[in-house]
């Protein structure tokens, strides 16, 4: 039962090796304002991600299976050889390490796509503002000139 929690450990800090090169990847695509690129790379992360969830699931039954009563892995070293217990203390400080840095790079890709965005809106609301006409007193659709619009709202629409 250790080396299957072993390996689910080894396979988790391997996953998040591949997660922090696929968020670099994803940064360095939105620098180059590569949309296509960012998209097909957020699939491959969320269902790494979905596997990464998996495997946590996985080493629980595992520790279930193997150690009735206990929940927790920390648990479970207490009850192994030294030894055993130094490799999956190891791995455990590796898979914490592998996590703060995929945190850390979340958090700026983050930062860009919210910065994108932001420049985005503010250019759109300009172009708007710009296409839109000052006066009010401009042609209409049929070619005449336009009355301002009155501060009333009015109920029918034609001719008498």
């Amino acid at each position: 039962m250790l080396q299957l929690i072993q390996a689910n450990l080894s396979r988790q800090v391997r996953a998040l090796e591949l997660l922090s090169s696929l968020q670099e990847e994803e940064f360095a695509a939105l620098m180059a304002r590569q949309p296509q690129e960012v998209s097909s790379l957020e699939l491959s992360v969320q269902d790494l991600m979905r596997q990464l969830v998996a495997e946590r699931l996985q080493l629980r039954r595992f520790i279930s299976a193997g150690y009735p009563g206990l929940e927790r892995l920390r648990d479970v070293l207490a009850l192994v050889p030294a030894e055993t217990a130094a490799r999956i203390n190891a791995d455990l400080a590796d898979l914490d390490r592998g996590e703060q840095v995929c945190a850390m790079q979340a958090d700026k890709n983050r930062q860009l796509v919210l910065g994108l965005f932001d420049q985005s809106m503010q250019l759109l609301t300009h172009l708007h503002k710009s296409i839109q006409p000052n006066r009010s007193d401009v042609y209409g659709k049929r070619g005449r000139f336009t009355k301002p619009p009155q501060g009333q709202a009015s109920f029918f629409s034609g001719r008498l």
